[in-house]
């Protein structure tokens, strides 16, 4: 029997934490920043680049703004990307479909929009599109993450979870067009529906299970923070504002 060859051991990249293994502090965190959100502003809204910013704070990282959308937030040799999704019972929420870019087979195939072709092949170039974006991130960071908020309309009660960002084979999965003509991507396997893609602004979203072990918070709505007792907090003075013209 020949010997099995002796190989270099390689050295993995640690993450900063084990997925789903947020600081201990994070849910107080979070809470308080949620807190001074609705007390601070007059409507009940985290999204975007301001929740980007915010998880960021609370996990100690960099807020980078992105235009690929899969490392606003950097730590290390980690970086996420964050998303926010609302439902009427965060707590509940076992699944969410999340907006996850803009997928555009004109631009990056040369290709036309035609619901008559056969579903599978744009499909497949969607998910090339998709898998293109997420490698080139991956060549910068060795540990890519998404981190999605699932958040009540009154922005009282809040779900996090986190997952790998992967990339997707294409041949595992097929499309069919819907009524609307958007395209619906299942797994061949168990043919649950996972992708949706609408030709006409090129909008793609993945659907996601949300872990049992998600990190719920429940806050209590604060008062609202009266004009005149904030600019004496913050000891204002007439002298800060200059009339230019």
């Amino acid at each position: 029997m020949s010997k099995r060859p002796k190989l270099r051991t390689v050295g993995k990249s640690i993450p900063p934490c084990p997925l789903h293994d947020f600081p201990k502090d994070f849910p107080l965190t979070l809470g308080k920043e949620i807190i001074y959100l609705l007390a601070t502003k007059n409507r009940a809204s985290l999204e975007g680049s301001e929740w980007e910013a915010t998880f960021a704070n609370c996990i100690g990282a960099e807020w980078k703004p992105s235009n690929v959308g899969l490392d606003d937030v950097v730590l290390g040799n980690t970086a996420w990307g964050a998303k926010t999704v609302k439902a009427s019972n965060p707590a509940r929420c076992k699944q969410v479909r999340l907006i996850s870019g803009r997928n555009s087979i004109v631009y990056s195939f040369g290709e036309r929009i035609d619901a008559s072709v056969d579903p599978n092949l744009p499909g497949a170039q969607v998910l090339q599109i998709w898998n293109a974006r997420v490698t080139s991130i991956r060549e910068k960071y060795q540990n890519l993450r998404t981190v999605a908020l699932i958040k009540s309309n009154d922005l009282t009660t809040v779900k996090v979870f986190e997952f790998d960002t992967i990339r997707y084979d294409p041949e595992l999965f097929y499309w069919e067009w819907n009524k609307s003509n958007n395209l619906e991507g299942f797994d061949k396997d168990n043919k649950q529906h996972r992708f949706t893609w609408q030709p006409h602004g090129s909008q793609f979203t993945i659907k996601e299970d949300v872990p049992e072990n998600s990190i719920v918070i429940k806050v209590k709505t604060p008062p609202p923070i009266e004009k005149d007792k904030l600019f004496d907090s913050i000891g204002f003075d007439p002298s800060w504002i200059t009339i230019l013209k």
